[in-house]
């Protein structure tokens, strides 16, 4: 696709819209680097000292950068990566700190630095060096402009880490006066990651010193602490540009990434090579409006929502598999860094509409975990199983994909690796299946409410799929499980509350606590995670009880005095937007018939939880998850169950959008009379006709269309939904 012209009038380029800073500051994690879409670097600058703030490498507020190191997590709470730290320098300054290792860095000034798409640059103001980094799918290019120095460096360092991760065993090989290969291997949250890798430099070293724990040595080294120092003579303005290609299985594979991907010196190249595949993917949904801020803000979560999961294999198609072997892919690329807890819920479904290519090939992703383990995963990371969160949240991925059309993967397989995994004892799963429920213990993190409520969403998912294979016997055993909400279904309190192993509910129950038995959240915020049965919670609880209660939810501020954990924020009420649990929560009026609330609700977190500042992410952005949140409610819908094939309407904030299919067909959304005060949906209409249903379905999107909605200042009384949403699947 082309940018387009639309009224005679040539828009900017959609990457001008992205600020990489938004998440930089606050709770959102997320890192300013160079990086293309899905990508396996992630170039980005590294504070250097430790903390939650800095889990991504680099923290707004900070005024010191460390080095510019090749992989990053965006927007989570874990503290791994930060692979092959290049740092420059020369005899200006040589001042180090503990706070940093006594690694050496430089001041620097927001006003001496920016970031695009695929491109970040900064000054390093202690040594008059100007940084600049881009990246392609698996290499990261760095350009470095030096001032005269006879003492010119570029610290090439292994043995950094930072928060939980460790090096285990690290090598370095000088092969020339201008290219070294080896390897990082490291331990952290994620057991056994491997990173190898080859750096050619654009300006042969003039001499080099080479350490392993600390000792100097000739052309080779090995040790959990290697680094190299790269000595040059600069005159003014010199520049060198280094090149770092990586693979996960291989020198050689590391080799071939240099060679595919960056096979020359000329950094504007691939920085405009950058720019223009951003551009591709951003040019998948177009939005029009007169407010420059929300272009801003969009276009920057439509570029979050593609930082993961990251690419996995090479130019062999080798990989190091999540059983510790290196892997050969067939007819796929492989991919990892799936946030499955976080994505399941609204970043997966996106990538179903703009990007079902590569779904095919993460579903085939998820299928090669489960070969190379017996399960699906939970949590992986660069192949590793971390076992971080809770839940089968591979199955909605696999099943939506399934039930959308998705191509290209075994769907025996995809049914038996959904199967098998909610069949075993593991991760609690025994007492699952033998009591209904998952009781509470003594862990720390038990979790029993929020596990039994993940399981039985992932059970319903599994009866979908076995009832379109005809797997009968299946379909009604994961049917009957995906009801196991109600053995934690207290009809006095009308919450979801813990059990003990005999059945009885535990005693002082304080539904707005922070307690072990709900995941990162408390009873008011899991109370709504039935996504597979919503009308069947209504009824647990009664329609005017369960308005009076969602109300509450979000009008029930926590007082001053209250302890919230560092996850809970973005709060409205007991909502709490930035952490997932709650995220399909203002959706839930529309079933019943309430839908103008729906509307205000969405309409307030759109308008306050979202920011084009530094800290405009209310809370972590989890790989996706709250950018694709944005996405979708900014256009006006939602999966609430994100395995069912249907979009819940909230209210759209753009005059007019359009979705570039990769079919080659259009979906258009248009909001009439659209603006802040006129929130409130009046009539839809599909193709021209009206609609009465609270919702859209997926079949409706990808055969192209005109959704329009006409929005006024007040809610239409006389518009009643006909249709309420079931709990069926829609093909």
């Amino acid at each position: 696709m082309n940018c387009k012209q639309t009224d005679d009038v040539i828009h900017k380029k959609l990457t001008q819209y992205v600020n990489p800073f938004i998440g930089t500051d606050g709770p959102g994690n997320t890192y300013p680097g160079a990086t293309v879409p899905f990508g396996m670097v992630q170039l980005s600058p590294d504070i250097g000292i430790p903390g939650w703030d800095r889990i991504a490498g680099y923290f707004y507020q900070d005024s010191i950068i460390s080095g510019f190191s090749h992989t990053h997590l965006s927007g989570t709470g874990a503290g791994d990566l930060y692979d092959i730290l290049v740092m420059p320098t020369n005899s200006r300054f040589n001042k180090r700190m503990e706070a940093n290792n006594y690694k050496p860095f430089s001041k620097y000034d927001h006003k001496q630095e920016s970031a695009e798409p695929g491109y970040y640059q900064v000054d390093l103001l202690d040594y008059g060096i100007k940084a600049e980094l881009t990246a392609t799918q698996r290499t990261g290019i760095h350009k470095y402009t030096f001032p005269k120095d006879s003492l010119s460096q570029i610290h090439i360092d292994l043995g950094y880490a930072l928060n939980w991760d460790a090096p285990t065993d690290t090598h370095i090989k000088v092969l020339n006066d201008s290219t070294l290969h080896g390897y990082r291997k490291s331990t952290g949250w994620a057991k056994h990651q491997r990173v190898y890798f080859e750096i050619q430099v654009s300006k042969p070293f003039q001499s080099y010193h080479l350490f392993s724990n600390d000792s100097l040595v000739e052309s080779e080294a090995v040790g959990k602490n290697t680094k190299i120092i790269l000595n040059y003579n600069t005159e003014e303005n010199d520049v060198i540009i280094l090149k770092t290609g990586l693979s996960t299985a291989s020198l050689d594979g590391a080799h071939k990434s240099l060679e595919n991907e960056a096979p020359h010196f000329n950094f504007e190249d691939y920085k405009e090579q950058a720019n223009q595949v951003w551009e591709q993917q951003l040019e998948k949904i177009e939005v029009f409006t007169t407010d420059e801020t929300k272009k801003h803000i969009f276009y920057t979560m439509l570029y979050q929502s593609m930082l993961a999961p990251t690419l996995l294999s090479d130019y062999n198609n080798e990989y190091k598999g999540a059983n510790d072997s290196v892997m050969t892919t067939s007819g796929f690329k492989r991919y990892d860094t799936f946030s499955l807890w976080d994505t399941y819920r609204a970043a997966h479904p996106l990538y179903t509409i703009i990007h079902p290519n590569r779904v095919s090939d993460m579903i085939n992703s998820l299928l090669a975990h489960y070969k190379e383990t017996g399960l699906l995963p939970v949590w992986s990371m660069q192949g590793n199983e971390t076992n971080m969160m809770i839940g089968n949240h591979a199955i909605p991925v696999i099943v939506d994909a399934y039930f959308k059309g998705v191509n290209g993967f075994n769907e025996n397989l995809a049914y038996e690796a959904c199967k098998l995994s909610s069949m075993v004892d593991a991760r609690q799963l025994d007492e699952y299946k033998t009591l209904g429920f998952i009781p509470v213990d003594e862990h720390h993190e038990n979790w029993s409410v929020s596990k039994t409520l993940e399981y039985a969403y992932n059970d319903w998912c599994v009866a979908q799929f076995a009832k379109a294979l005809n797997k009968t016997e299946d379909y009604e055993y994961f049917l009957n499980r995906s009801e196991n909400w109600r053995n934690l279904y207290d009809s006095k309190s009308t919450f979801l509350r813990p059990k003990s192993e005999d059945g009885t509910f535990i005693e002082n129950f304080i539904p707005k606590e922070y307690t072990p038995y709900y995941c990162e959240s408390n009873a008011w915020q899991y109370m709504w995670s039935v996504p597979q049965n919503i009308e069947g919670l209504i009824k647990e609880v009664g329609t005017e009880q369960f308005e009076k209660k969602l109300d509450s939810m979000f009008s029930f501020y926590p007082l001053a005095t209250d302890k919230l954990p560092i996850f809970s924020t973005g709060m409205i009420g007991q909502y709490a937007h930035g952490n997932e649990p709650s995220h399909h929560v203002g959706y839930l009026y529309n079933y019943i018939r309430k839908p103008e609330k729906t509307q205000e609700i969405i309409r307030t977190i759109l308008e306050t939880q979202y920011n084009n500042t530094p800290d405009g992410h209310c809370g972590n952005e989890d790989c996706g998850q709250m950018s694709s949140w944005y996405v979708f409610s900014a256009l006006g819908f939602y999966p609430v169950n994100p395995a069912q094939g249907v979009y819940t309407f909230g209210s759209p904030i753009f005059d007019k959008a359009i979705i570039h299919l990769e079919s080659g067909k259009d979906f258009t959304i248009e909001a009439e009379n659209n603006s802040s005060e006129n929130k409130y949906i009046q009539s839809i209409t599909l193709n021209g006709k009206e609609i009465s249903k609270s919702y859209i379905e997926h079949k409706d999107i990808i055969q192209g269309g005109t959704l329009q909605f006409v929005m006024g200042p007040q809610p239409n009384k006389n518009q009643t939904y006909t249709m309420a949403i079931s709990s069926q699947v829609y093909k």
